[in-house]
Parts: C-alpha cells; structure tokens; sequence
C-alpha cells in the first residue's frame, strides 16, 4: 500500500541513525548550550550567559552517534515486528444474504490486535527506542550539561574525572548513580516527547505518501517513480519532522527543566521536592509559579523545530539513498539473468 512503507535493514537503521544524531547535535550545539544555561539554577549569566556556548561538546561527539543509532534500531525493529504481527484488514463486505458474516476490524482479535492502529506500534515503537538510547544518552548528558552551565571548569573531561574521582567516597555504585542521575527524569521526558513526534510525524509522512500517489508528484515538486515511490523524500520529512519536534518540544519544556535541574544540581533531589522548589521560587522571584517551569522554551523550540528537520531529514536521505541503491542493485540481478 502506498500509506504504509517497510523498516530499513538493521544496518541502514544504524548508519542513518548515527549519522544523523551526530549531524544535528553538532550543528545546533551552541542553541542547547544557551538553553541549559535558561534553565540552570544559577541563572543565565551566573552559567556562562554567551560565553564559551561549546562548552561539553567533547561528551556530545562522544554520544551523539551511538545514542541516535540505539534509537532508531530500537525504533525500526519494534515498528516492524508489531506491522507484521498484526491482524489483516478484514475482506470487503458482499451483499450476500446466505447468512455469513464477515469480521470486522474491531472482531479481530489476533496476534497483535491491540497494537493494529499505527499511531500506537510508532508510540510504543518510539518509547522503546528512547529508553534503549538513555542507556548511552544519560551519562553524555550529565557531562555535557555540567560544561555547559560552567562547571569543573567548563570542560566534559574535568566533569567526567569529577565525578570518577569521587569513587573513595561513594564507591563503584555511587559513580554510576551519579553518572546516571536524571536517568528516570529523563525517561519521562523522553517518552511523552516521542509519543508525541513521532506518532505525528509518521502520520504526515503517511499523508505525503499518499498524496504523491495522487499527484506522482512530492510536496516539493519531486516527481515519484512511476507513483511506485516507497517513501516521501528527504525534505518532505524534514519539514514533517520540524513541524512534529516543534509541538513536542514546546509541550514537553517543564519535564526538561526538571532534567536539568537534577543533573546540575550538587546532591540528589526527588523530583516531588524540586516541583515545589521550582514554584515557591518561581512565586517569590516573578509571582508566577509555572513561569519557571517553560524557562528556555524559546531555545528549545527552535533547536528541536531545526532539529527535527535536520535529523529526520538526514536519516530519511540516508534511508532513501541505501534504498535506491539495494533496488538498482537488485534490477540489475533481475537483468543479467
């Protein structure tokens, strides 16, 4: 069907995925930087204010590739195996009056059934997927935010041997706790934001399928093959993309200002605890106690909106490019026989 495309090989998924993680986390570092700074306890300026804006940028290099790959291997894989094991639609009714009845979409009730509707398996698809990239994403994190607002020096090497240095102390455990803080936080970020992006953008991307299949055309004027085209093209889903991580960004602000929050801060906090921290502050300091809870959102936006385009751009390009080359290849095959 044209609404609907098949997951890229494992090894398409990691390249493309690697690829574009790094793409977009290097290209809009400096926007992060400043919106960690928004939203760190100390105050814009107090953290660096727009200084030194690339900061922790060894600990993103570090990160971004394989944190990206164990997304959307996760993402790809999960979104295949619940596609595939879902119930067929159900046959075109007949006007027959023998008696027989045929079974209607909600009568199925198969393998898989309750995951048929699309918009779930890319949910459920898309929060396994940030939990498998927390496992890298969380200790980068940690790091990359601990440069960013300034402190140990403002360097990703003195903020990692920090906290290693500390193992006397604490002990083995305590180091991974503390190179893991925010690890829950930052899964309820996570999950919502990607329940939300990716649902959606899938979604527009099924829009542009099938509209190409109408038209033969994409939504940027790029004709389709014959209209046999598997997928939209590489800025088709970057703007779908950017459209998706703009909403998801803006909705999710709170859940990230408590993530930073936590790993800035210099002892363990609930997240119950800095709820009612961030409002009497936020009370005494603007009269507003949800203002503080939307600190950065403008950055943040703006960074996920840009983001979104160059990531799913990106992994879309290198989809589309690894593709075209497996069917060429598979022609020629076809014409030498």
């Amino acid at each position: 069907m044209a609404s609907q495309s098949s997951p890229p090989p494992f090894q398409t998924a990691l390249l493309a995925g690697a690829l574009a993680g790094t793409t977009v986390d290097l290209s809009l570092f400096p926007l992060d930087t400043l919106k960690t700074r928004l939203q760190s306890a100390q105050g814009f300026f107090a953290s660096g204010g727009f200084r030194g804006i690339y900061r922790g940028v060894g600990s993103c290099v570090i990160g971004s590739a394989p944190g990206a790959a164990f997304f959307f291997v996760t993402y790809e894989t999960t979104k295949g195996f619940l596609s595939s094991s879902a119930p067929p639609p159900p046959p075109p009714t007949t006007g027959s009056t023998t008696g027989s009845t045929h079974k209607t979409g909600e009568d199925v009730k198969g393998k898989g059934g309750r995951f048929s509707h699309p918009g779930v398996q890319h949910g459920i698809a898309a929060s396994l997927g940030e939990i498998a990239a927390c496992a890298i994403r969380v200790p980068t994190e940690v790091i990359k935010q601990r440069a960013q607002a300034g402190q140990h020096g403002g360097s990703s090497l003195s903020s990692l041997l920090h906290i290693l240095h500390q193992r006397g102390a604490i002990g083995l455990t305590g180091v991974w706790r503390e190179l893991y803080r925010g690890w829950g936080i930052t899964v309820m970020r996570e999950v919502p934001f990607t329940v939300l992006q990716f649902p959606l953008w899938e979604s527009l991307k099924k829009w542009g399928r099938e509209r190409r299949q109408r038209t033969g055309r994409g939504l940027f004027g790029d004709s389709a093959t014959g209209k046999n085209e598997k997928d939209v093209s590489a800025p088709e889903s970057a703007l779908y993309g950017s459209l998706a991580g703009g909403f998801a960004a803006a909705l999710t602000t709170p859940l990230d200002v408590l993530k930073t929050r936590i790993m800035l801060s210099e002892r363990r906090e609930g997240v119950v605890s800095l709820i009612r921290k961030i409002w009497r502050d936020g009370k005494t300091k603007t009269g507003s106690g949800i203002r503080p809870f939307f600190s950065g959102i403008g950055p943040r936006v703006m960074w996920i909106s840009i983001g979104g385009a160059i990531f799913l751009g990106s992994y879309q390009s290198v989809v589309n490019a690894f593709e075209g080359t497996t069917r060429k290849s598979k022609s020629g095959e076809e014409l030498s026989l």
